[in-house]
């Protein structure tokens, strides 16, 4: 287990190990959750912007494969109200 001594300023270096493993850049945000007296959590902290422009491009990474087209998908959707 790494360890790491808390400053006068209340800062606290990530041991080399942990950042390596994590992948953490310089500038990330990290998140403090308490759980006790005793103990808290670290969260790398998700920065990125919310609100509909954020959800671009977000299904393409669940999705195996090539990805369709708007056109495609709206043509697919189509034909699905057209009456029997």
């Amino acid at each position: 287990m790494d360890s790491s001594t808390l400053t006068d300023r209340g800062q606290v270096s990530v041991p080399a190990a942990l950042r390596r493993a994590m992948k953490l850049k310089p500038g990330q945000r990290l998140r403090f959750e308490a759980i006790s007296q005793q103990e808290f959590r670290v969260f790398v902290a998700n920065d990125e912007p919310g609100g509909a422009m954020a959800a671009l491009g977000y299904a393409r990474r669940l999705r195996p494969g090539k990805g369709r087209r708007t056109s495609e998908w709206m043509r697919e959707l189509r034909e699905g109200e057209r009456p029997s």
